[in-house]
């Protein structure tokens, strides 16, 4: 009997096999967006929010958004041609993509969910979630982009 890789292994498998530079960072939980990005060594704008979206039953995507910034729900429902959108609960988001709420990331999900990138993330280094709490890879965000065959949009507004 097999036993399935943990989410932090699921993610840095994924993470290794992208072929894409990254170093991971262990900081245990924190409190905060400034908190996480002084563990990191990241500005907080650096560090990228993987939101689970939902455009309808079962059919869900990823919005990369940069700590410092928000969704923008007109612009992402103009980018999607949709009238609707919504955030799925935790436990809708975990059977989305295999990860708790916190620990997102596209890298490794149970699904490979479309991936929409907030154009911001453009030439410079972010800091994301890597499968467990106080667990981060960071790499370029050109890369994240490639990598994840992300669709690059203004989608976000500041926080």
């Amino acid at each position: 009997m097999t036993s399935q890789p943990s989410p932090e292994q699921r993610a840095h498998d994924a993470l290794v096999a992208s072929g894409a530079a990254f170093t991971i960072t262990r900081h245990g939980r924190v409190g905060s967006l400034a908190e996480a990005a002084a563990a990191r060594g990241v500005e907080p704008g650096d560090i990228i929010k993987s939101l689970v979206v939902r455009r309808s039953e079962g059919d869900y995507l990823f919005v990369l958004v940069p700590g410092d910034r928000e969704i923008s729900w007109p612009k992402l429902r103009e980018l999607l041609g949709v009238n609707r959108l919504s955030m799925p609960d935790a436990t809708t988001a975990r059977e989305a993509t295999g990860y708790e709420r916190g620990t997102i990331t596209p890298f490794g999900s149970l699904t490979a969910w479309p991936v929409v990138a907030d154009a911001t993330m453009r030439g410079r280094t972010v800091s994301l979630g890597a499968g467990a709490h106080g667990v981060a890879a960071t790499m370029a965000g050109d890369d994240v982009i490639e990598v994840l065959q992300a669709q690059v949009a203004d989608v976000t507004e500041p926080a």
